[in-house]
């Protein structure tokens, strides 16, 4: 039900904007974006309630990421700027039933399938 696209190869400093399109999911769930980079567990990135009123963000992508949503599209945005080799990583955009917005994953009852980001140094 969540199609995440935008992903590709960007050089350091640059920008990278993904989306997500929440399909069927009710536009009241909050959003959120996840990574996983190789051989690492995957960890929050960050999250918007439903209304988009409240956003989250994790400490090292905080101040260079916005995370936005189109309620009437049922789409979630990411906007990356001055990327690091680091935030190399497959991304995925979940959506969850109690609409806050959580840096939890295991708050999150839909997953798509992820998009990969590569940023070379």
């Amino acid at each position: 039900q969540l199609q995440a696209s935008g992903g590709g190869l960007v050089q350091a400093g640059g920008s990278l904007g993904l989306s997500c399109a929440a399909g069927r999911t009710s536009t009241s769930y909050g959003l959120g974006w996840f990574r996983q980079a190789p051989g690492k567990e995957r960890e929050f990135v960050a999250a918007i309630s439903w209304n988009g009123a409240s956003t989250y963000y994790a400490d090292s992508v905080k101040g260079r990421f916005t995370i936005s949503r189109n309620i009437a599209k049922n789409t979630v945005y990411l906007q990356m700027n001055s990327l690091r080799p680091e935030d190399t990583a497959v991304y995925y955009c979940a959506a969850e039933e109690q609409g806050w917005g959580s840096a939890i994953q295991t708050t999150y009852d839909y997953w798509g399938q992820g998009t990969l980001v590569t940023v070379s140094s």
